[in-house]
């Protein structure tokens, strides 16, 4: 009751604008869009993110935008989204960028980056660090607008049926891992796949794959992944702040007026606050579920895993700015933007938790 109240008195604030601008509360329908997810329906977190954003649109613009929401699969397959909204079977579509990487090894950055930037500093890059030109810049050649709609947060290390003591285990794993952090796994002589989230349980349960990484508690509690993976792994190096994205057809936003424009970006942005202070109220609840309820074990990749994954992140990053001009770009954004970041983050919030923490 409460997340719908914040959302639906966001909505009557900048509904107020819309009607100062032209709009009424009751007003024709002027616009019907398709929003195609990257989700299974009516997916805790993402789904119902994408869901809420839909309705907000409608509710933001008096009515004069309807947005219908469908699942993965219900149109397009997951990762079919970003050629659909490009092409312009629907104007909208809700997913991670690091699906396309295939399109542009540049777009893995704005989703996240193992060892990078939290979700407060992701918001402070994209922002206040030029990370928001650049998206713009690099989506501007497929026909489409990116904004940045949610963030999941730190995620979990990952779900595996056997456990992780040091490097060797890592090789010939098979686990399904997207983006830059799979670069990495690979580095480390395990096989990333990439699956959509439908996907992943079976793969899983039928041994297809050995381990699993989705989001933290609160998804993979809905998933059920405790029921197929022994061990719950942390830190989540690949992805510590996960960013998500409105990915909008270029001709049906500019056919917007400008009033409509505003209210489409902005509700992202009521949506992205919303869907991450989900996380950090769920993920809390979720974890100690799986740990009283399912039993589920708990492990921390040992220090040599770690300290090794975060050199073949450096190597990773590194290579792909060197064959790649786009990521060249951003990496350079990105790296100054983390260098700058860590000594503040050091004397805030890690030097915080930690006097938390004290006995």
């Amino acid at each position: 009751m409460q997340r719908r109240d914040f959302i639906k008195g966001a909505g009557v604030g900048s509904l107020g604008l819309g009607v100062l601008a032209g709009g009424t509360a009751q007003a024709k329908p002027q616009h019907s869009w398709k929003m195609i997810t990257a989700w299974p329906k009516n997916f805790p977190g993402l789904g119902v993110g994408a869901n809420n954003l839909a309705a907000l649109i409608g509710e933001m613009s008096g009515g004069r935008i309807q947005v219908k929401v469908y699942a993965a699969g219900e149109l397009v397959p997951a990762f079919e989204l970003f050629d659909a909204v490009a092409r312009g079977t629907a104007e909208m579509g809700h997913g991670a960028s690091y699906y396309w990487k295939g399109k542009s090894a540049a777009a893995q950055f704005f989703t996240s980056v193992p060892f990078g930037l939290t979700p407060m500093e992701i918001n402070g890059w994209l922002y206040y660090g030029g990370g928001m030109e650049l998206w713009t810049e690099l989506y501007a050649g497929f026909g489409l607008i990116p904004v940045p709609t949610g963030n999941s947060g730190v995620q979990m290390g990952g779900w595996f049926n056997k456990e992780i003591n040091s490097l060797e285990d890592l090789k010939g794993l098979k686990m399904r891992i997207p983006g830059l952090g799979g670069e990495v796994l690979s580095r480390a002589g395990g096989t990333p796949v990439n699956l959509p989230g439908g996907e992943i349980f079976t793969a899983l349960q039928t041994g297809a794959i050995d381990a699993i990484e989705w989001v933290g508690p609160y998804n993979d509690l809905a998933f059920g992944l405790h029921k197929v993976a022994k061990y719950y792994y942390y830190p989540g190096w690949h992805e510590p702040g996960s960013l998500l994205e409105t990915i909008i057809n270029k001709q049906a936003y500019e056919a917007l007026s400008p009033d409509l424009r505003s209210i489409v970006v902005n509700a992202c942005k009521v949506i992205s606050q919303d869907i991450l202070a989900e996380y950090a109220a769920r993920d809390p609840v979720a974890l100690q579920t799986l740990l009283t309820k399912h039993e589920v074990q708990i492990r921390r990749f040992p220090d040599e895993v770690i300290h090794r994954l975060r050199e073949l992140s450096e190597e990773v990053l590194a290579e792909l700015a060197r064959q790649d001009e786009a990521a060249a770009k951003v990496y350079s954004s990105f790296q100054k933007f983390l260098t700058q970041s860590k000594e503040w983050s050091k004397l805030s919030e890690m030097a915080y938790l930690e006097a938390r923490d004290l006995g």
